[in-house]
């Protein structure tokens, strides 16, 4: 119990942090899209290794991770598409391709479907070793968002005065995108795809929702992130279902709440 709960606690606060700063630049939609079009790259790395490293999965999923930002602004800038029209077109075609990859090689390497959507965080008691790698993700994230604070403040912000100080605009955002590509691959194999995208963006959002102020707004996603965790775990062993779909359902509710009181206390 302590281990799924330690191992869902270190993807939800590392994924929470993030989200907050997609939200503050609009980018939630690209972290989305992130999140499920890194899956042929994983499945790749998989096909041509023959090996669950998580080195392998990184590589694959980081380059991918890349590729569709910057297919996303290629979209944008040489085919007039709309933001939202180029996420869409790019993260399904990708996400899609993976799950054909999946049934394909599916014979040839131990991946499966339901694990690449729904996660084995119920399984992490048998094997420790993810708790080590997820460890490992909480530090790179935490020390990554320490380092980059400034950059990406300053570019989120005020995008006009950091070019000024000769700070860059697209180094901090293609910074920010490899972070997400990193926390996702190492999310991938506890969570699955669906529980990495919710909470990507449902802490930050929720938090969003009572604070304008950034120290604020961190923390109240990494307490919404937990909260759904413990929540969600409960929710799960007592309804006897998916551990990642019981959280993912707790986050909604949290933000439903936040909203009504929010409608309450703003007629």
């Amino acid at each position: 119990m302590w281990l799924i709960l330690l191992a869902g606690s270190l993807v939800a606060v590392s994924n929470a942090l993030l989200g907050c700063w997609l939200v503050l630049r609009k980018s939630v939609l690209v972290g989305d899209a992130i999140s499920h079009a890194v899956l042929p790259g994983i499945v790749l790395a998989y096909w041509i290794t023959q090996s669950r490293g998580n080195t392998y999965m990184l590589i694959g999923a980081s380059v991918v991770g890349v590729l569709i930002t910057w297919l996303i602004e290629l979209l944008q800038s040489k085919a007039t598409m709309q933001q939202d029209a180029a996420i869409g077109l790019s993260f399904t075609f990708l996400f899609a391709l993976g799950v054909v990859m999946v049934a394909w090689i599916g014979d040839k390497v131990d991946l499966d479907q339901d694990c690449v959507l729904y996660g084995d965080l119920a399984y992490i008691p048998l094997d420790t070793r993810p708790l080590w790698q997820l460890g490992g993700l909480f530090v790179g994230v935490c020390t990554f968002l320490y380092v980059a604070h400034r950059g990406l403040w300053v570019t989120t912000f005020d995008a006009t005065y950091s070019a000024s100080i000769g700070i860059s605009t697209a180094f901090w955002h293609y910074g920010l995108m490899g972070a997400v590509s990193f926390s996702t691959v190492f999310s991938f194999e506890a969570v699955g795809a669906v529980l990495v995208v919710a909470f990507l963006v449902v802490p930050a959002a929720t938090a969003y929702l009572l604070t304008e102020n950034l120290q604020k707004m961190l923390f109240l996603s990494v307490i919404f992130a937990l909260l759904s965790v413990f929540g969600g775990y409960a929710l799960g062993v007592w309804w006897n279902t998916s551990l990642a779909g019981s959280m993912a359902t707790v986050l909604g509710i949290e933000f439903m709440l936040a909203f009504a009181y929010l409608r309450v206390n703003n007629p």
